[in-house]
């Protein structure tokens, strides 16, 4: 008499679960489609920010990100209360950009000081505004005047 061999049966396998790659939260876009970043210093806050700004604004963004790293190699960049900031290390700050629906609002700190004067006026008597909308030009020459004029003045503590 021949002998089987027990077999042993095999448990039907669970079809493997495949893990979803852990996808990076999107920030919370505040009123006006500003981002909300957390508070922080150096060029990854900033270039955070820059990456949340909803459609065509990223590309501003980045474009002026450009312009005034360009115009300023050693500027300070920080986000602070849901905005980039620029400025001189130990000097503070000359420049801030927030989002807004139809607009991004460029503010120059020391803006009554700036020649000529940028367009947009203030309640705060030194603060100068520029809004560049979404089909608007750069005027890359005359922004980089400012810039430069606004980093040679004394920044803004905050």
């Amino acid at each position: 008499m021949i002998k089987k061999k027990a077999v042993a049966k095999k448990k039907p396998t669970k079809p493997a679960v495949k893990k979803k790659s852990p996808k990076k939260k999107q920030p919370v876009l505040l009123s006006g489609g500003n981002p909300q970043i957390a508070k922080g210093y150096g060029d990854g806050p900033v270039q955070e920010y820059i990456s949340a700004m909803p459609g065509w604004k990223k590309d501003i963004g980045r474009k002026l990100d450009e312009i005034i790293t360009r115009t300023v190699p050693y500027v300070y960049k920080a986000v602070k209360w849901n905005s980039p900031l620029y400025g001189i290390e130990g000097d503070g700050w000359f420049l801030g950009i927030h989002v807004f629906n139809k607009y991004v609002k460029i503010a120059f700190f020391r803006g009554s000081h700036l020649k000529p004067l940028p367009p947009g006026e203030s309640k705060q008597k030194e603060v100068r505004y520029l809004d560049i909308k979404e089909n608007d030009k750069i005027d890359e020459a005359q922004l980089s005047s400012w810039i430069k004029q606004a980093s040679d003045l004394p920044g803004e503590k905050m």
